[in-house]
């Protein structure tokens, strides 16, 4: 018991001095750096430079990678432009970022049914339901959020990053 106690005050620990670690858009260390263009273009890494946005220019996973980047630098709309060139925008990663970036644009209901569509084709992807239990915790819905931070424990455990940072965000919601 004394080092189960001492396991549970270590985790609890590392929780607090996260502090508030709100989502800052997702994709985690598996993403790469990705040039951010001006207005109006996408970066193309396969030529290394920017390249005019337009349907078919590029994949679809170098769009959405593109859009991740344009939502990680706080160019919300933009990213939204991106993900709108997308041969095909229902999958769960774009529909994911869509619910993000619209949330981030105080569209809170509509972020949310992005997120709900995301976790309808992949119930198992623990980012989106981390971006989902923020978006009810700004709504106040601490018990959805709380379920979806049960949801996220069952599907990579405690200690993965999605956890740490929805349960901080649940111990710490945002004055409202």
């Amino acid at each position: 018991m004394k080092i189960a106690g001492s396991v549970a005050l270590a985790l609890g620990l590392c929780l607090v001095s996260l502090g508030p670690a709100w989502a800052d858009g997702g994709g985690g260390s598996d993403r790469t750096n990705t040039t951010v263009c001006n207005k109006g273009e996408v970066w193309d890494s396969v030529s290394q430079k920017c390249v005019k946005a337009q349907s078919g220019i590029l994949p679809d996973k170098n769009l959405t990678d593109y859009a991740y980047a344009l939502v990680k630098a706080g160019r919300y709309d933009e990213a939204l432009g991106v993900l709108d060139l997308l041969q095909n925008p229902n999958t769960p990663v774009a529909l994911n970022y869509r619910g993000y970036a619209t949330r981030k644009l105080g569209r809170l209901d509509e972020g949310i049914g992005y997120y709900l569509k995301s976790v309808t084709l992949d119930p198992h992807y623990a980012q989106v339901r981390e971006y989902l239990g923020e978006a009810y915790v700004l709504k106040g819905d601490m018990a959805a959020a709380k379920a979806q931070l049960q949801m996220i424990k069952q599907i990579c455990g405690a200690v993965c990053e999605e956890y740490q940072h929805l349960a901080v965000a649940i111990a710490d919601p945002p004055d409202i």
